[in-house]
């Protein structure tokens, strides 16, 4: 299929190091349209909307503000922390969107699985269904998220 202009331009800013460090498809050979087709069938096969998990990683960073830089319990095993920086970072599509620069951590210390996450990994599950690509510092693997965040459920 022929890529628009705007979609063209999309990829170009997804793969360039402008926005964040490394870019948003790491070493991903797909197109982000790919990303994102592949990644919602994981989440249709797990059950979980990207809009559910989206509120639940909001819920724990939420919750872990409150330690002030320090291990917050959460339900089901698991421990959570943010870390504050100074600055924001941009949405890389076409709209008005900026993020705090805030690294939320959950851990299960039972089985010694982690998940990180910004503010703008939230917006860009919610918003675009986009996990980031393969190879990408911040990229989520969809069933990786929800096996840990709806563990008990």
């Amino acid at each position: 299929m022929k890529q628009s202009p705007q979609d063209k331009k999309l990829e170009e800013v997804l793969h360039s190091s402008l926005l964040v460090a490394g870019g948003f498809m790491g070493t991903d050979g797909r197109t982000a349209q790919e990303v994102i087709e592949a990644d919602a069938a994981v989440l249709e096969a797990m059950g979980v909307s990207a809009a559910r998990l989206a509120q639940r990683m909001r819920d724990v960073t939420a919750a872990a503000e409150t330690g002030l830089g320090t291990w917050v319990d959460w339900p089901g095993g698991l421990r959570a922390m943010v870390e504050d920086y100074k600055g924001n970072l941009v949405c890389p599509w076409p709209h008005a969107g900026q993020y705090h620069k805030r690294v939320t951590t959950v851990e299960c210390p039972q089985t010694q699985k982690t998940l990180m996450w910004t503010d703008l990994n939230v917006h860009l599950i919610e918003a675009h269904g986009f996990f980031e690509g393969r190879g990408s510092v911040f990229r989520i693997e969809p069933a990786e998220a929800v096996r840990l965040l709806f563990a008990k459920e």
